[in-house]
């Protein structure tokens, strides 16, 4: 396949799937332009005046018949295609309206294939009229719909265009059937002879309807006569049989055919294209009509009115799927094993289905997501939204609730349609696309049908109550259509409910944390077979439309599922907003190819999401790999009426925009002050995020324009000064509402009204249901489509992990009524705690780089050397830029760079501060020494390596220290993380003593404590590994420092070999080359110098090593070393340096410590968890009982406190000022068990204590009580994995 065969290939396909029926006229373009270019080069370079050879050239052009003609690039690609696109490509060409490919034969082996797989996904709308004129709608699979069915062929050739002739029929507007005279038809083509195509009027139901029924139309390409098994199947299946040939006469080859279809008692009609004749009626009621000096328009209404008219007579209906009955052809679905077993097994479990009542199918068959779901949602929202004094005991009673909820949930049986569904998805068979597909196409068609019967049912009653009057009536009635309301709810049965079924199946089994007695897979393996499916392209639900609830254990679990998959890819998020109804999903679906629910009753509820793959070409443009769509119910939803929709809709709202990169804000119509109230909803979403220190983007898209408006640029100039003085209006009122300064939208947003909206044409070209899709509709949604990209490209988007994480800040946030308060608080910690981290590796790296540094000038002052104080700023510098790198990249490509970059600034300068001070530290501590080295006098020995001894030892144990400090920060579980991390092993290890006395302790003198618990783990870790690690470390370093003391003497002996020198030379070269690693200088061996005035230096060398190995022998075996090391250089209180020099301010409620790595750090202070207030001696307000609130929950409650000052609510507690007003303290329903346990394990002691009872306010909720010790400490594991 050549270059330019392979672009209108792809340009085909592209167009298709944008649903653009431009995409047969590929060549137009491509054809006209070669011309105009042969043209230009012909005016160019001949005599103009020479019109005759301009002429002749002219022709020499591309040639009508060298064109590759557009059905054979359709046929051409559908023969390539796999089961899925050929499904895809007639679903695609199905919108278009265009004729379908019925019967194909194969190019090779002519053998005819029925590719009935792929109408599995094409439903049909229409109306009709019945005998009392009222109108009835029909929707239905149109493989499944029982319809007539006129079927045209010719014999020979003919001059006139069968399948222009059918379009007339069908919709003179648009070319159903592609014909001769189409742009870029060409009089060849090799692919299409002997295809049927089918296609299907649909009557509207108004009174100029061509026909009152749906009507089938089938036209075979070719000569008939030539291809005899289509034309035996398709007159066999007719209502009417419609032939065009030139004239009738007996001679002709195909004579017996003709008279064969003379005998049939089907109506027949012939169309003579050498006949100048009107509608005439021969022998047996046949038809002929004269097509010769003929227009087109009275010939196609003498045969329409013919057609309706056999009709009438004809009782022949036919099935689109009965076409698979004939012997000779081959039916995809039956020759492809996968497929032909996908339809089987969802026919079995469509099965199961049968004889249901539609109101109980779902409480029948999906029990976990009915009452019980819908139960837990509402509870969750109530716990997080506490009433004015709620006591700890009301809210323990909320937990429980919630708790025996899910245990109902997790004891419910799952029903043998879900059992089937999770067996077939957990094989391994590759089938499972296919039965997953066969069960959308069931489900679909179920539903179809139960709504076509309900609506019809609804009509009936609705008239029915029109013409009563009496109250009784009209009682029952309204009872009647209430039922029916719930019957048309319970309808909508699909794909999306099984799945949501599942989750909620797994969020019991987590919640209890074991699997379900009937459950035949791991639970945990539901999680990985839903992000299967939306790796496959499958969306999922993000948002329970019914419950208006997110399962976060659920989504979270997917996402992991996900992140294991396909590694922690960064995501585009794209989001949608706009009112029901207005074309948000089928935008969506012809952008991205998507699969969102857009068919006659599938309004979308909630919210979605899926995943589209950016290919490896687009991926050096972008910084991501996945754009995540985000697809959600329209806003004013008439499902919600009657509830609080203005609350629904903003959080919803908010809830779509703060995930997203990019939103699409779908207006529907040209007059955006009809939105002011869903702009407002809008614009305060976006506030809410400008508050939070998020920056998405957005853009608005006017959906159903006017062409001409479209296009008028000055009209689209008014449109957008218009929009943008409504955007700024509501921002106005925006403020008011969230508190917030904001004069205009661009304070909120940045916002371009130039490049950011959008003007898209009306989705259809004419009236449905027979209207195409718009082409400049099309055009549009690419430009779109290009305008996403563009911003997407100046993204980083977010990695799976972020979008895990903000979707629970989100909406945990959103379940409190503080939305931004809270939620800003969550991502602020969450992002603060990975900084802390990243700070805690940082400072440590500063630190041993500085303790390296610091013992080997140490040396030298010690050894009497100079040094320069650059040498210690010079020694920090490679370790201080890998700092600087390493921050760079934090704060420049972190997901959370957004909220991380207004920290740089003060980490800037704690790093540098910290810098600073271990410089300043060093030299104050260098100066100290090398002034004392000066005035100090070395005792000497009897010979070098005695003198060696002790700084051999001394070196040696700082460096173990160093080493062993640095392998605890690895290695010991309480010593290799952050000051949080710390305080975890610490409470684990208070609660494993249960010593109050060590608690109070921990209460009231926080720092001392861990001071303490860091000492306590370092002695017992040297204890327990000395042998392992400890005296290897000892051991290694001796040899090392062996080797460089032996490579001293050798190289003093060879310095004074060379120089001719004396044992003073040998002494002074031996101690400076030792001065960096010992405290030792060429003084100590003065002694040595005057006894020994002629050495045998080869022997000295060898005194030296067997003398070194004695002495670093007995070094080596002693436990004391620890006693013997300068208590500055000992490895606890190197990691005490590290860890304990942060802040120690207390909550002035409950006393929790601010974990803050930093003293008198800027902003506030913060801790991830919170205690009862009454472990800080605290009592209940107006009385002298323990209290056994939490921070977290007060601040949501409506409760107040009194200090010196006054009277504060909790809520305003930074009203209070002072200590108060500096700490952030976020509502939040998660109770860390540990502190409930601890309350309840002392709390006779803890009474005696402070002298307070647990009585009355402060009684303990008997649900404490049942809390083990076990269970405190696994809340602490649970709890500090999440940060």
């Amino acid at each position: 396949m050549s270059c330019a065969e392979k672009k209108l290939v792809w340009s085909f396909i592209q167009k298709l799937l944008m649903m653009n029926y431009r995409a047969k006229y590929n060549n137009v373009k491509d054809t006209n332009e070669q011309h105009h270019m042969q043209q230009r080069d012909i005016e160019s370079s001949e005599d103009k005046s020479d019109n005759l050879k301009e002429m002749s050239l002219s022709n020499k052009g591309t040639s009508h018949s060298e064109r590759i003609h557009p059905m054979d690039i359709q046929m051409a690609v559908f023969h390539c295609a796999d089961g899925f696109l050929k499904q895809l490509m007639v679903t695609k060409l199905s919108h278009c309206q265009y004729a379908l490919p019925l019967l194909v034969p194969d190019p090779f082996t002519r053998q005819i294939e029925f590719p009935l797989w792929t109408f599995g996904q094409i439903n049909k709308s229409w109306k009709m009229r019945n005998n009392s004129n009222e109108t009835i709608s029909q929707t239905q699979p149109i493989y499944k719909a029982e319809t007539p069915m006129v079927f045209f062929f010719r014999f020979g050739s003919v001059s006139s265009s069968k399948s222009q002739l059918m379009n007339s029929l069908i919709n003179e507007k648009h070319n159903t059937f592609f014909h001769r005279n189409c742009p870029g038809s060409s009089s060849t083509r090799v692919l299409m002879d002997g295809v049927v195509e089918i296609a299907w009027f649909c009557p509207s139901g108004t009174y100029d309807d061509k026909f009152t029924d749906c009507v089938a139309f089938c036209n075979l390409h070719g000569d008939a006569g030539d291809h005899e098994k289509q034309l035996q199947i398709l007159t066999e299946m007719a209502s009417v049989n419609v032939v065009l040939l030139p004239e009738l006469h007996r001679n002709d080859r195909h004579a017996a055919k003709i008279q064969s279809l003379f005998r049939n008692r089907k109506p027949l009609i012939c169309l003579l294209t050498e006949d100048e004749s009107t509608v005439t009626e021969m022998n047996n009621g046949k038809l002929k009509i004269g097509l010769k000096y003929r227009s087109q328009a009275d010939v196609s209404e003498e045969l329409r009115r013919a057609i309706n008219e056999c009709l009438s007579e004809s009782s022949f209906t036919f099935r689109l799927e009965d076409v698979s009955r004939h012997s000779d052809i081959r039916v995809d679905e039956e020759d492809d094993d996968d497929c032909r077993r996908g339809r089987a097994a969802a026919q079995q479990m469509m099965s199961l289905l049968e004889k249901k009542d539609l109101t109980e199918i779902k409480e029948s068959f999906l029990p976990h997501q009915g009452k019980l779901w819908h139960q837990w949602s509402q509870k969750n929202k109530e716990l997080h939204r506490p009433r004015a004094y709620e006591t700890e005991t009301d809210i323990s009673r909320k937990h429980i609730e919630l708790k025996k909820i899910r245990e109902q949930q997790h004891i419910s049986k799952i029903s043998e349609f879900m059992k089937f569904f999770i067996k077939e998805m957990n094989s391994e068979a590759a089938n499972k696309v296919y039965f997953f597909k066969w069960l959308r196409i069931l489900l679909d068609e179920r539903r179809s049908a139960d709504l076509s019967a309900l609506h019809h049912k609804w009509s009936a009653v609705v008239k029915s109550k029109e013409n009563h009057d009496e109250s009784e009536q009209l009682i029952a009635e309204q009872t009647e259509l209430e039922k029916i309301s719930e019957e048309l709810q319970a309808a909508t049965f699909g794909v999306e409910h099984i799945m949501r079924e599942i989750g909620q199946i797994y969020e019991s089994c987590s919640s209890v944390k074991k699997n379900k007695k009937d459950l035949q897979f791991p639970f945990s393996s539901l999680s990985s077979l839903a992000a299967e499916m939306m790796i496959s392209g499958f969306p999922l639900e993000l948002m329970d439309g019914d419950a208006a609830h997110v399962p976060l254990i659920w989504i979270s679990a997917v996402l992991d599922e996900l992140i294991q998959k396909l590694g922690d890819q960064r995501v585009f998020v794209l989001s949608v907003l706009g009112i029901q109804s207005s074309g948000k999903s089928t935008m969506l679906n012809a952008m991205f190819r998507l699969q969102f629910a857009v068919s006659a009753g599938r309004t979308t509820r909630g919210a979605f999401m899926q995943l589209v793959r950016v290919s490896d070409e687009m991926k050096t443009q972008m910084n991501f790999d996945y754009i995540l769509v985000v697809n959600n119910e329209g806003l004013r939803a008439l499902e919600h009426a009657g509830k609080s929709i203005r609350d629904h809709d903003n959080e919803l709202a908010t809830f779509v925009v703060g995930l997203a990169n990019l939103t699409l804000i779908n207006i529907f119509g040209e007059n955006p002050s009809e939105m002011q109230d869903i702009l407002q909803i809008v614009v305060q979403a976006f506030m809410r995020m400008k508050k939070v220190r998020l920056n998405p983007s957005c853009v608005f898209v006017h959906q159903n324009i006017s062409e001409k408006n479209v296009t008028a640029g000055e009209k689209n100039m008014e449109g957008r000064r218009r929009l943008q003085e409504t955007l700024n209006e509501m921002t106005k009122l925006a403020a008011k509402e969230e508190v917030y300064d904001a004069g205009c939208f661009s304070d909120v947003i940045r916002f371009d009204v130039q490049n950011d909206v959008k003007y898209f044409a009306q989705l259809w070209e004419g009236s449905p249901p027979m209207a195409p899709p718009n082409p400049n509709y099309c055009e549009n949604i690419q430009e779109l489509k290009k305008s996403i990209l563009s911003h997407a490209a100046k993204s980083h988007g977010m990695t799976l992990k972020g979008l895990k994480d903000r979707t629970k800040y989100l909406w945990e946030a959103l379940l409190n009524e503080k939305f931004v308060f809270t939620f800003r608080n969550s991502l602020e910690i969450s992002a603060y705690r990975k900084l802390e981290t990243e700070y805690s590796k940082w400072t440590w790296s500063l630190r041993s780089a500085m303790m390296e540094t610091k013992n080997k000038l140490y040396n030298k002052i010690e050894n009497e050397a100079s040094y320069e104080e650059t040498d210690v700023r010079r020694e920090l510098k490679m370790t201080s830029e890998d700092v600087k790198k390493s921050m760079s990249e934090l704060f420049e490509k972190d997901k959370d760079k957004v909220l991380l970059i207004h920290l740089k600034p003060s980490f800037d300068i704690k790093i540098k501060e910290l810098q600073g001070n271990i410089v300043r530290e060093t030299k104050k501590k260098l100066n100290e020494k090398y002034c004392h080295g000066a005035t100090s006098a070395a005792i000497f020995g009897k010979n070098i390596c005695q003198k060696l001894k002790e700084p051999i030892e001394q070196s040696v144990y700082k460096k173990t220290a160093r080493d062993l400090a640095a392998e605890m920060r690895t290695e010991c579980a309480s010593l290799n993380g952050n000051r949080s991390n710390l305080e975890k092993h610490i409470l684990e290890t208070l609660a494993e003593e249960e010593d109050l006395e060590k608690y109070i302790d921990y209460f009231n003198n926080p720092r001392d404590h861990f001071k303490s618990f860091i000492r306590d783990e370092v002695s017992i870790y040297i204890t327990d590994q000395f042998s392992v690690s400890v005296l290897p470390k000892m051991k290694e370093n001796i040899e090392l420092l062996q080797q460089k003391i032996m490579k001293a003497a050798h190289e003093s002996t060879e310095h004074v070999q060379v120089n001719s020198g004396d044992v003073g030379l040998w002494l002074k070269s031996f101690s400076q080359q030792l001065s960096d690693e010992l405290i030792f200088s060429e003084k100590d061996l003065s002694g040595v110098k005057h006894d020994d005035a002629d050495v045998d230096f080869k022997f000295l060398e060898d005194v030296i090593r067997k003398e070194l190995s004695a002495i670093t022998s007995d070094i080596s075996n002693t436990h004391t070393y620890n006693t013997k090391l300068d208590v500055k250089f000992r490895p606890d209180e190197l990691l005490i340096d590290h860890l304990c020099q942060c802040c120690w301010v207390q909550c002035p409620f409950c006393g929790a410590t601010c974990t803050n790595t930093r003293e008198n750090h800027d902003g506030d202070h913060s801790v991830p968890f919170h205690r009862l207030i009454g472990i800080n001696g605290n009592r209940c307000f107006l009385s002298q009982n323990f209290c056994v609130d939490i921070c977290t929950n007060l601040v949501a409650s409506d409760k107040d406190f009194l200090t010196l000052g006054g009277l504060f609510p909790y809520k305003e507690y930074r009203k209070a000022g002072g200590v108060y007003a500096k700490w952030s303290i976020t509502p939040d329903c998660f109770e860390l068990p540990y502190w409930k346990w601890f309350v309840c394990r002392f709390q006779k002691d803890l009474g005696n204590h402070y002298k307070k009872k647990c009585v009355g306010n402060g009684e303990i909720p008997d649900q404490w009580k049942k809390l083990r010790k076990q269970d405190a400490i696994e809340s602490l594991d649970k709890y500090f994995k999440k940060m």
